[in-house]
Formats: C-alpha cells, structure tokens, sequence
C-alpha cells in the first residue's frame, strides 16, 4: 500500500479527532472500518496487517490521553467564581419540588427535576467552593401561598442566587374557578413584592425567574386553548417583571417548542410536568442563561 496514502490517512484521521468540545470517537470508528474494507479488497498485504493494526492503536492511545488532557485544559483555564459560599435557593411549584424528600436525607433533598440537574453538575464541578443548594419548591404552590412562607423559607435564607419558577397553580385556580383565584394584577403585584423584599435584604442578590408554561400534552391535550391564553399573559408578567428587577429570563416555553421535532408528550407528560428528559432541557437552559451573570459557569456553553 502506499505509505505517503496511508500518512495522510493518519493526519486526516488526528485533525478530525481533535476538536474543540472533545473528541470524535466515532471518526476513529469509521477510519478503522475504510480500512478493513481495503484489507478486504486485497490492498494490504498478509504481512502487513500487524503493521497497520500498531499504527491504529497508537491513534486510539493518542485520543484517549487527549480526551483526559482537553477535559483538564478547560477546566485549568475556565473563570473562577467571584465568590465562595454561594448560597442557590430554587423556589416554586411541583415543577420545582421534584418530589424532594423533606429531611436531610442528601441523596433525596434536591428531588429529581431541573433543580437536582443544576446543581448536582455545578457542585460536582465546582467542589472547591463551598457551594450550597437548597430546594424549596412545594408541590401546589401559587404566588400567594410562597409570600405566606417567604420569611422562613427564602429571606430567613439568604440566598445569593434565588432561582424562582411560579405560575401554574395560579392558572389552575382561574381554570376549576377556585375561591382563591388571583387575577393578572394581584399575580403581578404578588410577585413584585416578594422580589422586592429580596432585594432589600441584599441588592446584590441575583435572582433568575423561569417562564411558566403549558402544553398540549397527557390528560390535558384537548385543553390547550383555556389553558394557553392565561399561562401566556402571566408568563409576560414575569417577564416584565424580570426586565425591572435586572433579573435573568429562563423562558421555557420557548425551549420545548423547540423541542417539538420530538413530540411533547416525550417532554412533557400531562401539559405541566415536564418527563425526566424535559427536566434536562430545562437544566441545560438554566445554566445556558445563568452563565451570562455567573461567568465561572460558561464551562458549559463555551
């Protein structure tokens, strides 16, 4: 075979490998494919082969030492936190509460939704710095029920990163005509004030609040036009309201629209909850937005 052939076949093969969010493996595994057809095509000699199958694995020991080597090299040089100790508080519904155990039990008090999601990937990653999460999401909460338990289970707190999702119990309310029912102005001004207590206890604090959100998906498929119109009015609330505090917009209805080339249901189960899958795509937005504020965290979308 021609050995200037086969050089370039070897250079082709490390400059594909070698990207910049880590390795191709796959092109490895197509590169030993081509030539396993030229072996069988008769193009390498019997006496040969020993040969070229050294060559192969000497490639396959250069991407693996460069995959453990590329994982070290972006983590040497990503940003480090502005400070220690940061304190993330993740506030809300169901969406939120993930089923989170209610004693301090680790493996169970960050439930099993966006919330375990971020932050079992920051603290794996970021262990040096004494981060804290805590989820206090409970299952059925609207805004009025968080402002009875803000003093004790945000502000008492104190969080540096309040992450808040809210919204679709106080459409549920309107939708099963509910005595405690709030409209538009009562969810806005709500909202405000707790926020407003926030920021009185620490202007510095950074608060990230998420885009409530409704599908036509499960039990609830056929009742997306009642449910649309009023998730969307108070989703834009919050989105008012996130441009005046100088807060960061997770707008999650816009990331499952997106992510409609999959149908729904995979996404979401019932037109609220979101399935383990919707959860990572929420998780991954998160810290997509939140990076924009917490440069250490652009280690994910750099």
């Amino acid at each position: 075979m021609d050995t200037a052939l086969e050089e370039r076949k070897t250079q082709n093969l490390h400059g594909q490998m070698l990207v910049k969010n880590g390795l191709k493996q796959e092109v490895f595994y197509n590169e030993v494919m081509n030539l396993d057809k030229e072996k069988q095509n008769g193009m390498m000699a019997k006496d040969s082969s020993r040969r070229d199958f050294i060559k192969l694995m000497s490639v396959a020991g250069v991407a693996v030492t460069g995959l453990s080597t590329a994982c070290s090299n972006i983590k040497s040089i990503v940003q480090k936190p502005e400070k220690e100790n940061l304190c993330f508080l993740f506030q809300g519904d169901s969406i939120t509460d993930g089923n989170r155990g209610r004693n301090e039990d680790p493996n169970h008090i960050l439930g099993h939704g966006y919330c375990f999601a971020v932050s079992s990937r920051i603290g794996a990653d970021f262990p040096q710095y004494g981060f804290q999460f805590i989820n206090r999401g409970i299952s059925g909460n609207s805004v009025r029920d968080l402002e009875k338990r803000w003093q004790t289970e945000t502000l008492d707190l104190k969080p540096d990163v309040l992450s808040l999702l809210v919204g679709i119990n106080d459409v549920n309310a309107i939708i099963e005509g509910k005595e405690e029912a709030t409209d538009a102005k009562t969810f806005d001004a709500t909202y405000r004030k707790l926020l407003t207590l926030c920021k009185e206890q620490n202007p510095d604090m950074l608060i990230v609040l998420g885009l409530p959100f409704f599908f036509a998906s499960g039990w609830r498929k056929d009742q997306y036009e009642k449910w649309h119109p009023i998730i969307h009015e108070r989703a834009e609330i919050v989105r008012q309201i996130a441009a005046d505090f100088n807060a960061v917009v997770i707008d999650y209805p816009q990331v499952f629209e997106k992510a409609q080339r999959t149908p729904i249901d995979y996404w979401i189960w019932d037109g609220v909850h979101p399935t383990a899958f919707g959860h990572e795509l929420m998780a991954c937005e998160w810290i997509k937005q939140v990076s924009k504020r917490l440069n250490f965290l652009k280690l994910y979308t750099d």
